[in-house]
């Protein structure tokens, strides 16, 4: 989440009188707030418990995270080659057609293995052995599964230069020595300063 928000700041900061790349931008910062949603689902909820709301977490995450990697690259090219190169566009665009084949991939193999051409309660399995019938589309399945999840990896990476050209900063200021509502809390900001090391 914080790349996310570090990546629309980012982008605001560069482009505050162009409107299409800044509804753009919000778009994708709440795509990505709802693709880190569904991760935490995906997180909470194992497959072999809770299956459904497991599928849901995973097409929220990657599903709705493919849509932040659109977003995101239609941003890079909407902002070359004033703020970037075509290089990072056409990097960007190829991890989305990565990203996009093995969610393709991982959806066609799931739909044959979970069909029921291959038995029931294949959810429940953990262990497959290389002679069971459906071992191949669970193998293309799972390899589908973490080549998203690498592509995704990618598309962040590929952040780190635009990151390394910006810096943030918290400006904490205090309005009182306690955090509790008494009279004594609301003294003037003056006197509300941080001391290291008085904790």
């Amino acid at each position: 989440m914080a790349t996310m928000y570090v990546r629309y700041k980012q982008v605001y900061a560069l482009n505050p009188e162009k409107s299409k790349i800044l509804k753009l931008n919000k778009t994708g910062l709440t795509v990505g707030l709802m693709s880190c949603f569904g991760l935490c689902i995906i997180a909470n909820f194992q497959k072999c418990i809770l299956y459904y709301i497991h599928v849901v977490g995973a097409c929220l995450t990657f599903g709705v995270g493919a849509i932040y990697m659109l977003v995101q690259t239609i941003l890079s090219y909407l902002m070359q080659p004033e703020v970037h190169s075509k290089d990072i566009f056409w990097i960007r665009l190829t991890l989305l057609l990565w990203c996009s084949s093995s969610i393709v991939s991982m959806f066609v193999s799931s739909v044959v293995l979970y069909s029921g051409l291959y038995g029931t309660n294949l959810v429940q399995k953990l262990h497959w052995d290389s002679q069971e019938k459906g071992y191949t589309a669970h193998i293309i399945s799972t390899v589908s599964e973490w080549s998203l999840a690498f592509s995704f990896l990618s598309f962040f990476l590929t952040y780190i230069r635009d990151f390394q050209k910006i810096s943030l900063r918290a400006v904490v200021s205090l309005h009182g020595q306690t955090l509790r509502n008494t009279p004594q809390s609301f003294v003037a900001d003056d006197q509300a300063l941080l001391i290291a090391g008085s904790i």
